[in-house]
């Protein structure tokens, strides 16, 4: 028996569309990830850009549990002394909440051009309309994939 390798003719990419108001923001982040790499599918090779294309709409509405919504996020300016902070409720109370979603999906991936090229595929907004209607997405139900996936405000 020999090992199955994709070609890239073999990969068939959907596009997938998940409300994320109510869920947990590490769980949503797990799945989407897995989504992106395309570890889902039997076919799954490590190598190729396997994945679905994912909508997350409503990303202003995720839930965070414990503490961690008064977690800061770092970052570098480049500058010396340029250490910067903002908690995660600050992000999402502010101009962009989608960027929490973002960044937690980018540290799920491995490092290296492929992650970066994978992650082009996913689209985040924080409201619940989407310029993708077009591609007529199919809807992941996170929320009834498990009782955890969901918190209360």
């Amino acid at each position: 028996m020999k090992t199955f390798t994709a070609t890239p003719s073999d990969i068939d990419k959907k596009w997938i569309l998940i409300d994320a108001e109510g869920v947990v923001l590490g769980r949503l982040a797990s799945i989407v990830a897995m989504r992106l790499r395309g570890k889902h599918k039997p076919s799954f090779t490590p190598h190729m850009d396997m994945g679905d294309n994912v909508i997350i709409v409503n990303a202003d509405k995720i839930q965070l549990t414990g503490n961690k919504r008064e977690k800061p996020n770092y970052w570098h300016t480049g500058h010396p002394g340029g250490i910067k902070s903002r908690t995660n409720a600050e992000i999402l109370e502010g101009k962009h909440p989608e960027r929490v979603v973002t960044q937690a999906v980018k540290r799920m991936l491995p490092g290296g051009p492929l992650s970066r090229q994978q992650m082009t595929n996913l689209r985040v907004y924080a409201s619940a309309d989407h310029p993708h209607e077009a591609q007529s997405p199919e809807v992941l139900d996170v929320k009834a994939m498990n009782k955890k996936n969901t918190r209360s405000a």
